[in-house]
């Protein structure tokens, strides 16, 4: 194995592809078909979730994006059912940090991540168009390219490994290319505490000119994680 392939291999091994369905992003979003029509919809971080894949079947206008789609569709399945059985052994250890209405059990869990994971890397091959590879916090996209952008289980969670500079460099991309409104979802870390910084990231955001609001959903798995944060342009 060269160097380069090496380093593509480490690359990939550091990303967790998982992903959600479709009917879990219009819950853990407050959204319905009906609300996206005719919208220019951004989903990043996108994984291996089906939000893109079931979305544009449905007659919406979807684009996904991450840093998972660097890598190919063939190597991303294989990592993709890996991370869904590794985090199935893990749900056993810490079940109890989560809320089993929505899945049932962990077999019920499994179902839902696969699906998501089968449609997504279908919709891939398909129309791997849709699939644009990301570095954040920088976006290849045009300033207000998209109506609405969301944005689930990446800011916020893992506040022990990006800072605060992070979330705002983010924050101030996400919004150069959506023309009306982000929604971020959940807003606690992988404890299931409140982002430490949340207020902070409200009063900056409001500064600019945006109006926010934290909005209960009708999702929660995780404790505690059952609010997204709503950002409108001014």
């Amino acid at each position: 194995m060269s160097r380069a392939e090496q380093s593509t291999k480490l690359d990939l091994e550091r990303i967790i592809f998982i992903g959600r369905t479709f009917e879990e992003y219009l819950d853990m979003f407050s959204l319905s078909v009906a609300e996206l029509k005719g919208k220019r919809i951004l989903d990043c971080p996108a994984g291996a979730c089906s939000f893109t894949a079931v979305g544009n079947a449905l007659g919406l206008n979807i684009t996904a994006a991450d840093i998972a789609y660097y890598h190919s569709n063939e190597d991303l399945y294989v990592k993709g059912i890996q991370d869904v059985e590794h985090a199935m052994e893990q749900m056993e250890i810490a079940k109890t940090n989560f809320i089993w209405d929505y899945f049932n059990d962990i077999e019920g869990l499994r179902k839902h991540r696969l699906r998501a994971l089968n449609h997504c890397a279908k919709d891939m091959r398909q129309s791997s168009e849709r699939y644009v590879p990301v570095t954040l916090p920088s976006l290849p996209f045009k300033d207000g390219e998209f109506d609405v952008l969301l944005s689930a289980h990446f800011l916020f969670m893992y506040a022990d490994r990006l800072d605060y500079e992070f979330h705002i460099n983010t924050l101030d991309e996400l919004l150069r290319v959506t023309k009306e409104e982000i929604r971020i979802f959940p807003l606690v870390d992988l404890e299931g505490k409140r982002y430490e910084h949340l207020d902070k990231i409200i009063s900056y955001l409001t500064e600019t000119g945006c109006s926010v609001e934290e909005v209960k959903v009708p999702y929660e798995f995780q404790v505690n994680a059952n609010s997204m944060l709503k950002i409108n342009k001014g």
